[in-house]
């Protein structure tokens, strides 16, 4: 056994010990027994958001004295998305029935489908049909629903309308940004800019998830999938070459972008776009939640959403994101999870996590009730954004290559590994199944 190795197995041990002593921390009572036989406890496992504890507080009050819920909170602000995904995965290799529900990033669910369990007998089917197919298509694996979605996300820019309104052509620039610019005019809409005043563009370019997010749409821009229908890893391309070019060139070429991109993930790219008055941001619509500390309502008010840009010549496209509910198999509670999961798919909760948190609905109904809609339109425009959504790759291995390949990305952007090398040592990194510990 390598080096590597070991140290991943002390790694992943530690964060998993970490994990246990959390759920005691945050989780009110601990693992305690239920106070009453009548009264069974069930635990979620999630970023728990004010919208989240709103909707459990509802199903609690309803099923007072016969079920309740308890919370394990993996805040965003203290575990990033693979952090999670490491302590859920150690978590329910020991086969531990203390956690019954949890949400998993849609692309974790072939790696998660041997924990969970199959849920087509156990959610009815008009219940099924109510969810969007852009959503339901990530539950499946080898052809069972094994998870059901919380809320879908999709990738988008948002812009500050007030420092475009300051150029005499603002009617049409808008246009052409609102139905999606070519990256070709976005680059020389920067040079209209100052960027030591304004920086223009801030995406995620660390070494993470949010990087292969971007780079994903560019290569589905060129109709090139980062993996091919027959499951064959195709990045060291033509294709692939053009699109971590234009990431490197965006802050290394064209400074379009800020240098610090290259160390940004969410969070960090939502205090620098608000503290810096930058002028575009890449980010998913929950950024202008009212638990974004980040910006003010000031800031706020002068935001407007818009498509990501695309190659010249190409088709739009945004990638998927969104968080599925899976249900332990090692669970001894199976009624009342039940209840609970087809709770949290109702009407009911998801209007409470769209208004209260920014969570896009899963539940076609609210797409088509007339006084929702009403009042809030936004959700025409991501209704059309949907048509143009690209999903990451369904593999049981994914979240490896995902790390291997955001790596080289990473690096690339740095210049430290040119595009072609880059490409290349992830392409052979990623075969060989190396382990990556970052």
């Amino acid at each position: 056994m390598n080096i590597e190795k070991i140290f991943y197995i002390i790694l992943s041990t530690i964060l998993v010990t970490v994990f246990i002593l959390f759920t005691f921390i945050f989780s009110p009572n601990g693992f305690n027994s239920d106070k009453s036989s009548k009264q069974k406890t069930i635990y979620f496992v999630d970023h728990i958001s004010s919208a989240h504890q709103k909707v459990i507080d509802l199903f609690n009050e309803k099923y007072k004295g016969s079920i309740k819920v308890e919370t394990i909170n993996l805040s965003f602000d203290k575990f990033s998305t693979n952090e999670r995904k490491e302590l859920l995965a150690r978590y329910l290799r020991s086969k531990n029935n203390r956690i019954d529900i949890f949400s998993v990033d849609q692309i974790w669910v072939p790696r998660f489908a041997r924990w969970g369990v199959p849920l087509q007998k156990y959610i009815d089917s008009t219940e099924i049909n109510s969810i969007i197919p852009n959503a339901l298509e990530t539950c499946f694996y080898n052809d069972s629903l094994v998870a059901v979605p919380l809320y879908i996300d999709i990738a988008l820019m948002f812009y500050r309308d007030d420092l475009l309104k300051k150029f005499s052509d603002y009617d049409d620039l808008k246009k052409l940004i609102d139905s999606s610019i070519t990256w070709e005019q976005f680059i020389d809409l920067s040079k209209r800019f100052d960027n030591n005043k304004n920086p223009f563009y801030i995406f995620q370019a660390d070494d993470y998830e949010g990087l292969i997010c971007s780079f994903t749409e560019l290569m589905a821009n060129q109709n090139n999938p980062i993996v091919d229908a027959d499951g064959h890893l195709s990045i060291d391309s033509p294709e692939g070459k053009k699109s971590l070019q234009l990431l490197v060139d965006l802050v290394n070429k064209y400074n379009v972008s800020p240098k610090s991109v290259i160390y940004l993930k969410e969070n960090e790219s939502y205090r620098l776009f608000a503290k810096d008055n930058a002028v575009f941001i890449r980010s998913w619509p929950s950024m202008i939640d009212d638990d974004n500390e980040y910006l003010t309502d000031e800031i706020r008010a002068k935001l407007k959403m818009a498509p990501m840009p695309h190659l010249a010549g190409t088709k739009p496209g945004s990638v998927y994101g969104g968080w599925n509910l899976m249900i332990s198999k090692f669970s001894e509670k199976l009624p009342e999870v039940i209840k609970f999961t087809r709770f949290l798919l109702s009407e009911e909760s998801q209007k409470i996590m769209f208004e209260e948190g920014g969570y896009l609905p899963t539940n076609k109904e609210l797409y088509k009730d007339e006084n929702f809609i009403k009042k809030h339109p936004q959700l025409l425009f991501f209704e059309q954004l949907y048509k143009t959504g690209i999903h990451r790759p369904f593999l049981e291995s994914y979240t490896n290559v995902s790390d291997i390949l955001s790596f080289y990305l990473n690096k690339a952007i740095k210049q430290e590994y040119s595009v072609d090398d880059a490409l290349k040592e992830a392409t052979k990194k990623i075969n060989e199944k190396a382990i990556l510990v970052k």
